[in-house]
């Protein structure tokens, strides 16, 4: 958080002003935050056939953990709302995301495929951040396997950095693995859209000297490669990804350090890396064409990269937490 000290010879008095109005800006400062993440769930279009309420309402100033109060209340609301349509599958893995009430949701809508934006970790002490952006079919009823990767990689990153956060953003309606939008990046091009703003609220209320990274599997590697950073961004990776739409990683709109890893067992290795007007996704981004800083993934499915155990996952920690060196050219 910004600094403020009490003016020499204060004393007491100056340094208990100066406290308060350090706690003050930090609040101010996360409630950006909150409203950030709100005005992507807010502003989806909900999808015929699945009932639930409206996003939570929150107080302008509201604090993040105001923000996962008050969308735990409206998880749980729109998990008894399916169930009471009928819709008892959705309600069931409704119900598993509340997690005994322990889950940090700074952003939640129940409507259509949903959106989630889930924190792991606490933003306000956390020196390393790490967003994760899912790809294809990634939706409130596939959320579990999404938020399995997230609480796997902060577990890693614990083990050596107890001053982590990971952030879990399903901030987008995301194409079907078999659609034709997957083959275009015009579902990226609206995630880009809100993800750089949010990118922007995390790197004013991140701690002074943190670093935050952006780890991006399949089509969230096209909705990262459009996505403007700002100087805390100092790592982007993807992963599992089908290229991103620009011929190079020096094309990307970021000054971050851009890395790229594929498992040996992932099938998208198989897709051509071709583009055709607005179809595919061009330059592989493992290919030294491309010239991202290739890590070691090991022999993974396309599915696998933040499992326990994997060299994917390490590579994708030390990323994270700057240990992992450049290979040589």
């Amino acid at each position: 958080m910004t600094r403020l000290e009490g003016r020499p010879g204060e004393g007491s008095g100056g340094r208990r002003t100066a406290g308060r109005l350090r706690g003050r800006l930090g609040r101010t400062l996360l409630a950006g935050l909150v409203a950030a993440a709100v005005a992507v769930p807010v502003s989806a279009a909900a999808s015929p056939g699945v009932p639930a309420p409206i996003p939570a309402a929150l107080a302008e100033g509201a604090a993040p953990r105001e923000a996962y109060a008050a969308n735990l209340a409206n998880l749980a609301e729109a998990a008894r709302t399916a169930r009471d349509a009928g819709r008892s599958g959705r309600a069931d893995r409704l119900h598993a995301m509340e997690v005994e009430g322990t889950a940090q949701f700074l952003a939640f809508d129940g409507r259509g495929r949903g959106r989630a934006v889930e924190v792991f970790g606490d933003l306000e002490t956390a020196d390393r951040i790490t967003v994760l952006v899912p790809g294809s079919d990634t939706t409130l009823d596939t959320y579990q396997r999404f938020r399995a990767g997230a609480v796997t990689l902060q577990q890693r990153l614990q083990a050596e950095h107890t001053r982590s956060a990971v952030v879990a953003w399903l901030g987008y309606d995301t194409p079907g693995t078999v659609s034709a939008t997957v083959l275009t990046a015009d579902r990226a091009q609206e995630a880009a859209a809100e993800l750089a703003p949010f990118l922007r609220r995390l790197e004013q209320v991140s701690v002074p000297g943190a670093r935050l990274s952006l780890l991006c599997h399949s089509y969230g590697s096209v909705v990262c490669a459009r996505t403007a950073t700002g100087p805390k961004v100092g790592d982007i990776a993807v992963f599992g990804s089908p290229g991103t739409g620009a011929a190079s990683a020096a094309e990307l709109p970021t000054a971050a350090r851009v890395w790229a890893g594929r498992g040996g067992n992932d099938w998208i290795g198989r897709v051509p890396h071709v583009r055709v007007g607005a179809v595919g996704f061009g330059t592989d981004p493992v290919a030294p064409a491309f010239g991202a800083r290739v890590f070691a993934a090991g022999p993974v499915g396309h599915s696998d990269y933040l499992k326990p155990g994997t060299a994917s996952l390490d590579s994708l920690a030390r990323i994270v937490l700057g240990t992992l060196e450049a290979p040589r050219a």
